[in-house]
């Protein structure tokens, strides 16, 4: 069959008939049919033939509910864009905690690296010694042996030599010829028969190695563990009467519970956590954290005034919920007899007081990275000891116990004074400062333990700059840190080149003076970093060090370094050139057993710490003897930093005796 072309003009009715564009409304159910109604119920359009079967249902034009409809997605879609922010901010926070992670990551990893070096260099050192001390005893011992063993071959020689030649005199006929030879022969042989030999050794063979590796197996085995939790702050929660009303005056306690990002109670403790209460003038009342090691912690804390009051409690830096709360403190008198009953057993019911079981932290969970707060004074912490002299010497006051609280030391070390009428003590073993004024009164502490920058793992030296700022030697984390005067990290120097930063000082051009006690050498930095010089080595010449301690600068801008086991006092030029040098071992006056602490007054004398014979002595600047300082009345114990105060007093770490002594001191 031949299939029909046809022309655009032609007239049939095939080519006549053209489609209508369809209707934007036309009804999805009927074809044609155009849709005027919506079904409220139904959620659909409807046309004339929908009609019957949604009779009873509510129905709107269909433009308004299409325009509804667009005015309700509009809306969502606003909703949604209007998060996209927040998800921003999230995930830079995000980013932000992944790379601190990254970072900490890299810095254990770093310092497992290090600390396993240093172990392998010990192990090695001492092996280097144990075969060091087998070669010298079996040197001792062989030499004798071998002594001995020489003095019988030569007598065994020169027995067995004379018995042959009277052997053979002896078979030969007797003559007057003979006779001389055999007279010789006999004088010869009776002197061997008396011969003293050494027949009964004079050694023995005994060369032992006794090792005792299973107790070191035991702790390798156990060495170093990786601490961290789950918990995360948008569901960890805090309650307890702390948190609702507080009495003037009174300790209030909060619990808070940690939870991870499901809402599930954590079991395990060192969170990083901080709490802080703000005063209506802004400034802060610091208090005490207890860790119970379960996921739960306890913060006690009291307020020295009434009124309105703000607790920020942050978990790694971030808000718990409901943080900050909103505290009202109250006078007792204001209080019902009940609830104060009930506050007080809240806040008597905490562990922090005495619990031997729970970690006390001041406002601050291990590992917190933020500075210390200003304490008000508290019920809980402990009072601060000050101690007026009992009998005549040079002593005004002592401050401070063993203990964690502020006015407590656990092995204090350097001590410096400032111009403005403060005393302060770098408080080894809690890895912070302490500041007190020039009486003794406590103001602040600062410092949290960690190998970060702006963290303190053992402060030994402390010094504080014209600026104001703080200047820390750490020993263990090998770098000198810079605070400011109220405890804010600012800087880090020296980090890759010191290896036991002990002392630190500033001179008169403002630069950081620090004595590194490992290698035996002292820094000259700038403020900035940068070096400027150094000098020194290990050793006992007169520009080398064995241990070298702490600093002072004299009037003249040079350097007095104290030379620990050296047991001398040494003076440089600021180039390192050797001035003067004064003391020997001993106990006599001048002598030192390992001085430490040193300062200079304004006569340019020189004030020293005699560590090992637990005194202080003072020089002229030739280092001539002076005088002792009279501390009889309550006897140091291995003292360390030493400073004179603004108001002319001596004060000297007693670290043996865990506090500060301030002494009268007549320039």
């Amino acid at each position: 069959m031949e299939a029909h072309q046809h022309s655009p003009d032609s007239s049939s009715e095939e080519c006549t008939v053209l489609e209508a564009p369809p209707n934007k409304n036309t009804c999805l159910q009927h074809a044609g049919k155009v849709a005027e109604l919506y079904c409220s119920s139904c959620e659909g359009a409807l046309c004339e033939d929908c009609m019957s079967d949604h009779v009873e249902h509510p129905k709107v034009a269909l433009s308004q509910a299409l325009e509804e409809h667009r005015s309700s997605l509009q809306e969502r879609l606003e909703m949604v864009q209007n998060r996209l922010p927040q998800i921003s901010d999230a995930l830079s926070f995000v980013k932000e905690i992944l790379q601190q992670l990254n970072n900490q990551r890299a810095s254990i990893e770093e310092d497992i690296q290090s600390s396993f070096e240093d172990l392998h260099k010990q192990l090695d050192v001492r092996k280097s010694v144990l075969l060091m001390e087998l070669e010298v005893t079996y040197g001792l011992k062989q030499k004798v042996l071998q002594a001995q063993a020489d003095s019988l071959t030569r007598g065994d020689g020169d027995i067995t030599a004379i018995c042959t030649q009277t052997e053979e005199a002896l078979a030969a006929d007797p003559c007057v010829a003979s006779l001389q030879m055999e007279q010789e022969l006999g004088e010869r042989l009776r002197e061997l028969s008396h011969l003293s030999l050494p027949c009964q050794p004079e050694e023995n063979d005994q060369l032992d190695l006794v090792m005792e590796t299973d107790g070191l197996r035991k702790s390798i085995h156990n060495l170093g563990t990786i601490v961290t939790t789950s918990a995360v702050a948008s569901q960890s929660e805090a309650m307890g009467a702390g948190l609702e009303q507080c009495i003037v005056g009174h300790p209030s306690s909060v619990t808070i519970v940690t939870r991870d990002k499901s809402g599930g109670a954590c079991k395990s403790g060192n969170a990083i956590l901080s709490a802080e209460v703000f005063t209506p003038d802004g400034s802060i009342v610091d208090g005490e954290i207890v860790d119970h090691k379960n996921g739960t912690y306890e913060f006690v804390y009291t307020v020295p005034k009434e009124g309105n009051f703000s607790l920020a409690l942050r978990l790694y830096d971030q808000h718990i919920k409901g943080s900050p709360f909103k505290l009202t403190v109250t006078t007792a008198s204001e209080v019902s007899p009940s609830t104060t009953t009930a506050t007080n057993s809240a806040a008597n019911a905490t562990p922090s007081t005495g619990s031997s079981e729970g970690a006390k932290r001041r406002g601050k969970s291990p590992g917190q990275k933020k500075k210390g707060s200003k304490r008000a004074s508290s019920a809980l912490g402990t009072p601060r000891r000050k101690t007026q002299n009992p009998i005549e010497d040079d002593l005004i006051f002592r401050i401070g116990t063993k203990g964690r609280n502020k006015g407590e030391f656990t092995n204090l070390q350097g001590v410096a004074a400032s111009s403005n009428g403060k005393i302060l003590i770098a408080d080894s073993n809690n890895q912070c400062v302490q500041i007190f004024s020039n009486e003794g009164e406590f103001k602040s502490r600062f410092g949290v333990r960690g190998r970060s920058p702006g963290q303190l793992q053992r402060p030994t030296g402390v010094a504080v700059h014209p600026s104001g700022d703080i200047i820390i030697a750490d020993y263990d984390n090998k770098w000198v840190s810079i605070f400011s005067c109220d405890g804010k990290f600012k800087a880090k120097l020296g980090s890759g080149r010191l290896m036991g930063p002990k002392g630190v000082s500033v001179d008169q051009n403002g630069h950081v003076i620090v004595v590194d006690n490992k290698a035996c050498t002292v820094f000259i930095f700038q403020l900035t970093g940068k070096l400027i010089t150094k000098f020194g080595s290990r050793g006992n010449g007169d520009k080398q060090f064995a241990g070298p301690h702490f600093a002072a600068v004299n009037n003249n801008n040079e350097i007095i370094v104290t030379d620990f086991h050296n047991h001398s006092v040494k003076v440089f030029t600021p180039e390192g050139e050797l001035v003067l040098k004064f003391g020997s071992n001993g106990e006599g006056n001048g002598q030192f057993n390992a001085p430490t602490g040193v300062a200079v007054d304004v006569n340019g004398n020189i004030i020293v710490a005699d560590w090992g014979n637990s005194r202080i002595q003072v020089f002229d600047g030739s280092g001539s003897f002076l005088s002792y300082i009279n501390t009889s009345a309550d006897p140091l114990y291995g003292p360390q930093g030493l400073a004179l105060t603004s108001d002319g007093h001596v004060v000297v770490a007693d670290s043996g005796n865990h506090c500060f002594k301030v002494y009268r001191y007549l320039q």
